[in-house]
């Protein structure tokens, strides 16, 4: 199994750094960014025969992003160090904007990411001709923080999260003081507070009313608690390319778990990006 673990934004993770799966997706959702025009960036990345605009073109050439991708080969990934990562942020102002997911009870999830993680509504919108209600929350304005987007379509009460969503992870002070809250709101705790296996970090693992993971992760304060998405993917090296030449992110690291087994995934390899 391959784990792609993408740290939002990307200059929070990046300073605070020190068998087969299915197809990469978020269960019914989306990740939001600002990047190159999809025709561009489909020949970029796939070598298509799909017109574009020179000045598209021209900024992709600048980036080095279409001629590995016409001659039909791709470079190998490069993990930067810690120095390069944090030069690199300072120059790169792109940042992901929010991620889109299907719920079954808005109010419900509202008040667990409100009373248990801390969020804040940031505001709530009504479609009616469309029938579905949307919710931001996050923890500080949309035009600074990465946010989530909570989608309660008329009618559906469930969703089927499949196995490519993983988790959201989202930094604490204090992880064994928030699973406390939790419990006592009366939500699910699917891993007790504890160091990871091999290290010292100290997480925890909980579930919102719809099932969707989120790890807590002890850390000092941050402008940004919420600090990565992980999703499984089928092909590592080709998800590290995508999201390289699409959206312009650097591999801050990379591990391979060969001994790990996760359900009925074995030989886990991880990254971040």
């Amino acid at each position: 199994m391959a784990r792609l673990l993408l740290p939002l934004p990307i200059a929070a993770a990046a300073a605070s750094a020190s068998a087969s799966s299915s197809s990469l997706h978020l269960a019914a959702s989306r990740l939001c960014l600002p990047v190159v025009s999809s025709v561009a960036r489909r020949q970029a990345l796939f070598g298509g025969r799909v017109a574009a605009r020179a000045p598209a073109l021209a900024r992709l050439a600048r980036r080095g992003m279409s001629a590995g991708a016409e001659s039909g080969g791709s470079a190998a990934a490069q993990v930067i160090g810690q120095e390069e990562a944090m030069e690199w942020v300072k120059k790169d102002r792109r940042r992901m904007l929010h991620v889109v997911y299907r719920v079954g009870d808005l109010d419900k999830t509202i008040k667990f990411y409100t009373e248990c993680l801390g969020m804040k509504l940031l505001r709530k919108r009504d479609i009616p001709e469309e029938r579905y209600t949307n919710a931001f929350l996050g923890y500080g304005p949309e035009g600074s923080h990465f946010v989530v987007e909570l989608t309660y379509n008329y009618g559906v009460e469930s969703y089927d999260i499949g196995n490519a969503f993983g988790h959201f992870g989202i930094a604490v002070e204090d992880v064994a003081k928030t699973v406390d809250l939790i419990k006592a709101k009366g939500g699910t705790v699917t891993r007790e507070p504890g160091p990871v296996k091999g290290g010292k970090s100290v997480i925890a693992f909980i579930e919102d009313p719809d099932g969707y993971k989120f790890e807590l992760i002890e850390r000092g304060p941050t402008p940004e608690p919420l600090c990565q998405v992980m999703l499984r993917v089928g092909d590592l090296d080709r998800a590290i390319d995508f999201y390289e030449k699409a959206f312009g992110m650097e591999l801050l690291r990379k591990r391979d778990n060969p001994q790990y087994k996760v359900g009925t995934f074995q030989n886990q390899q991880c990254c971040t990006l």
